[in-house]
């Protein structure tokens, strides 16, 4: 049996989580109202209801509506303080952050604005909270990639403040393969690269990421599963997989959590973690997920830890940094010893 309190306290990292996918209703709203934005819903309730999508695009679609009111730095801020104080409530000691510049620069949002909101969001959750955070900037893989250099272009006197690139948006049809050129450019320029691949997308698109991106990191990867030569790979190489079980079921990519793969890819030997990917869209953040797990009877009380460890292990923390993680969950773990 696993208790709440476990899951609720024992530290980890959160590697998968969309900012603007952290924007509740209730914000939303109230963002709306402050920048006098016209958004197509009458009520808190109205939002909720057209949460009910089956796919990603009908969720990208409502994402990017969502969006239209993130106009100043200001609402950047307190978009980044609000998921914060939900992740430190979760336990959450560092988290990896992804951001999409080009759904902001398309509005004409400068990409200064972003940035200066979202640093300050998170020097105020380093004061308060003491997490710590690393932001990884998105490329919308629905656009070509010459906008995903321009954003890179954008990026260039932010790099300091930038740990990573990643890849998102619609899946199917926008192979890996075609942000490659921009993928090495990011790597030239010191920066981490990660991908969402193997969500909607075939083994192939895993593969790719792989190869031709050269990923440090991989963003669900279900479907690696369907290609055991692939998921030897993957546990070969320690890749870490960002897995995001209510993600799946909202999204449709799995009917039900009780048919989740996680215990497979535990039982592969693949380094998975858990994450909650756009937690107000998909009706939970990190703990949510892990409990909704439990639920189903797919990860026990040393599948948790074991998930937790991985999350910090897939970080990209400094060497000095992650033993300081790591040795915080082994103190948390010692401390919590299973109860009979």
């Amino acid at each position: 049996m696993v208790h709440d309190t476990f899951i609720t306290n024992i530290p980890k990292a959160e590697l998968h989580l969309h900012i603007e996918g952290s924007l509740e209703p209730e914000l939303m709203f109230r963002l709306a109202k402050r920048n006098r934005i016209s958004i197509p819903f009458q009520s808190v309730e109205d939002v909720k209801k057209a949460y009910n999508f089956n796919n990603l695009q009908d969720f990208l679609d409502i994402y990017y509506a969502g969006a239209s009111v993130l106009q100043t730095a200001e609402d950047f801020h307190d978009l980044a303080t609000a998921y914060f104080a939900r992740a430190a409530a979760d336990g959450v000691t560092h988290t990896e952050i992804f951001f999409d510049p080009q759904t902001h620069t398309a509005r004409g949002i400068p990409f200064d604005v972003v940035m200066e909101g979202l640093l300050s969001g998170i020097a105020e959750a380093k004061a308060q909270h003491g997490i710590s955070v690393l932001l990884i900037m998105c490329f919308l893989r629905h656009l070509d990639e010459d906008s995903a250099f321009a954003t890179l272009k954008s990026a260039e006197k932010w790099i300091p403040h930038i740990s990573g690139v990643g890849l998102d948006s619609s899946e199917l049809g926008h192979p890996p393969s075609k942000f490659a050129r921009v993928f090495a450019a990011a790597g030239s320029a010191g920066l981490m690269r990660v991908a969402h691949a193997g969500e909607e997308g075939p083994p192939s698109y895993v593969v790719e990421a792989l190869d031709l991106l050269n990923i440090n990191r991989l963003d669900h990867g279900n479907r690696a599963l369907e290609d055991a030569a692939l998921t030897a790979r993957l546990a070969r190489e320690a890749m870490t997989l960002t897995v995001c079980p209510l993600s799946n079921l909202k999204l449709c990519v799995v009917d039900n959590l009780n048919n989740h793969p996680v215990n497979r890819m535990l039982d592969a030997g693949l380094r998975v973690t858990i994450n909650s990917d756009d937690p107000a869209y998909f009706g939970g953040y990190i703990n949510d997920n892990f409990r909704a797990l439990v639920a189903a009877g797919k990860v026990s009380r040393e599948d948790i830890i074991t998930l937790a460890r991985n999350s910090f292990l897939g970080s990209f923390l400094k060497d000095e940094y992650l033993a300081t993680q790591i040795e915080a969950l082994n103190t948390f773990v010692a401390a919590h010893p299973v109860s009979h």
